[in-house]
């Protein structure tokens, strides 16, 4: 059951960084092993999405409610797909400095036990590139980072 929590400080507002998050459509533009993402609902507080996610010669699809508390957190609840259980949040919370910390959190678990397995082994290199291209988006959408985005608290 691969596990993650993580605060990171980003020059961006919280609503800058809400924003990004929130628009998961946009995600196969940006994010590794996205393949498409085609939205059944979409309102300001929820969504209903199926994402399908290919590495080689696999492809899922995972089918999600995201739960949105406008610009300040994010609650994405598993629907349907290859998995027992997701669970993943974010936060949004100004640093005072006209920055702000993300906080994001996921757990989960495959049905699959190879699959299982295999998440277990690429997990934490796969997550750091996915948090990477959210920065990136971030870097892409509303200028460079600078230095203030230097430091990351990762807890398992």
């Amino acid at each position: 059951m691969p596990r993650h929590s993580e605060k990171r400080r980003m020059p961006y507002t919280p609503i800058q960084m809400y924003e990004l998050v929130a628009d998961v459509k946009r995600y196969p533009e940006f994010l590794p092993w996205v393949i498409a993402m085609r939205l059944r609902k979409d309102s300001d507080t929820e969504s209903i999405a199926d994402m399908v996610v290919g590495f080689k010669a696999i492809r899922e699809t995972f089918t999600s409610k995201v739960v949105k508390v406008p610009k300040t957190k994010i609650h994405v609840e598993y629907v349907d797909g290859p998995l027992q259980y997701l669970r993943n949040d974010w936060s949004f919370e100004s640093d005072g400095d006209g920055g702000c910390v993300v906080h994001f959190e996921v757990d989960f678990a495959f049905k699959n036990r190879l699959f299982q397995t295999i998440a277990g082994q690429f997990f934490e290199k796969a997550l750091m590139r996915m948090i990477g291209a959210f920065e990136m988006r971030a870097q892409a959408l509303y200028g460079p980072s600078g230095s203030s985005s230097s430091s990351a608290q990762i807890t398992a």
